[in-house]
């Protein structure tokens, strides 16, 4: 195992966009190209446009062109003189975020002023408690579908593909099934994964902070964090007294390396990278670092054999080019 280059900057997915239109025509169209440069994009976005009066204080919640069978994005407005001022929307199945405002806010006297950061601040309290009412239905759903699962087959095509077993997955029809949970064991989110490989977050569940426990021990000496569960499985399979969690991704490293670290202040605790040889920014290895300088934690990457190709990244690529030279 070595050790990793230092982590780069991380991009923040809130944006504002500033804009002075005239007249209502012009500030829905500016309202429109703001929500687009967010990435947040409407399945209809004149109707969620004509919605701005009901959208007034509170949360309107929207359908999104990329899950149009699920209300996931939310729109909130505040007008002045029957004209929209603020509008501030999200995503919650991206994390997307944007502030829309109109001109410089000189229309407004001091007293608006504070009776607009008055409402925002409820409008904000309001929206957080929809997200968390909306995570806990998704809880709710996820552990209800997973006690409806069997026991993975071992024989499934991708953990043949893969050369793992199946350790505490599930299984659906011809689908895996993880299980996304908390430090109190928890259920948050899935995680599927077809024969194909294709693998599929549980629409609006909550993946921050939450984990796939791949398999080890409940009361662990050491705990070996890695991005995605086949890459858990190999290292459960080097190294069985390790208690293995898989983040599902590079982004959620340090936030699950650092709640372990709260969970089991004494464990020796590894952040196993992936490592992006191949990309001109290595996000795999600098997210490792970073999650593992956060946690107090140790980090490691694959150790490289000299004739090892490129694409390889991460603990299960070297497994499997290993198992072919044999």
């Amino acid at each position: 195992m070595k050790q990793a280059p230092a982590p780069e900057g991380a991009r923040h997915q809130t944006q504002s966009q500033y804009s002075t239109p005239a007249n209502y025509a012009e500030r829905l169209n500016s309202i429109r190209a703001a929500l687009l440069e967010a990435g947040i994009e409407p399945a209809n976005s004149d109707a969620l446009l004509s919605r701005l009066a009901d959208a007034e204080g509170k949360p309107v919640r929207f359908s999104t062109a990329s899950k149009p069978r699920s209300k996931n994005g939310w729109l909130i407005a505040y007008h002045d003189r029957g004209l929209p001022f603020v509008v501030i929307a999200g995503d919650w199945s991206t994390g997307a975020e944007t502030k829309w405002v109109a001109g410089t806010g000189d229309t407004l006297n001091p007293a608006e002023r504070r009776e607009l950061k008055r409402r925002m601040a409820e409008a904000k309290r309001a929206r957080e408690e929809e997200q968390a009412r909306q995570w806990e239905a998704r809880a709710t759903a996820a552990a209800r579908h997973w006690h409806s699962c069997s026991p993975a087959d071992p024989l499934h095509p991708y953990l043949l593909r893969k050369g793992i077993q199946p350790h505490r997955a599930r299984q659906k029809g011809r689908e895996l099934v993880l299980l996304l949970e908390d430090f109190t064991g928890k259920a948050w989110s899935l995680q599927t994964i077809d024969e194909a490989g294709s693998k599929r977050l549980m629409a609006g569940g909550k993946k921050a902070g939450h984990f796939i426990v791949v398999d080890g021990p409940d009361y662990p000496a050491r705990v070996l964090i890695c991005e995605g569960w086949a890459t858990g499985c190999t290292l459960a399979e080097i190294d069985a007294a390790a208690l293995v969690l898989a983040a599902v991704d590079c982004g959620n490293l340090q936030a699950v390396a650092t709640g372990a670290r709260n969970r089991w202040p004494d464990a020796d605790l590894i952040v196993c990278g992936d490592d992006d040889r191949e990309k001109t920014v290595n996000a795999g290895a600098a997210a490792a670092r970073a999650a593992a300088l956060a946690a107090g934690a140790r980090f490691a990457l694959p150790e490289w054999p000299p004739e090892a190709p490129l694409s390889l990244s991460d603990f299960n690529d070297l497994h499997q080019w290993q198992r072919g030279k044999k």
